[in-house]
């Protein structure tokens, strides 16, 4: 049996760092699985801007109602797109009466961010 140290998503190392950046060290197979998931549901214009309208919202939280008119597409073209970026654990949501609400969650949204995260002495070329 190996000795070998796991390290727990979502916990900071000594830096405050949760995950290693993209030119910190190559990722894993498991880490770049976790994050191509997230990736992909970005990578539609429609999902894109839908978790920009639900994460920019003042209060933090946004009603389908609102969200649909928004776009050009049917309400159950917006409502697969929601369950995408759901599925994929960017956003969440509750029903109240007839109408969903969504959220987005900090913690993904906080993921991506630490991973495309350059530091100063790497970054900064120009």
């Amino acid at each position: 049996m190996s000795k070998q140290e796991l390290v727990v998503l979502g916990q900071s190392d000594e830096n405050g760092a949760c995950c290693p950046g993209l030119v910190a060290a190559p990722l894993d197979e498991d880490r770049a699985a976790e994050l191509a998931k997230l990736f992909k549901a970005l990578g539609d214009p429609v999902r894109l801007r839908l978790l920009s309208m639900i994460a920019s919202r003042a209060g933090g939280e946004v009603c389908v109602c609102d969200l649909t008119p928004a776009f050009d597409l049917s309400q159950p073209t917006i409502s697969h797109h929601l369950k995408l970026l759901r599925q994929a654990g960017l956003i969440d949501c509750e029903r109240r009466g007839t109408w969903v609400y969504y959220w987005a969650l900090p913690a993904a949204l906080d993921r991506l961010a630490a991973f495309l995260k350059t530091s100063q002495a790497a970054g900064a070329t120009a």
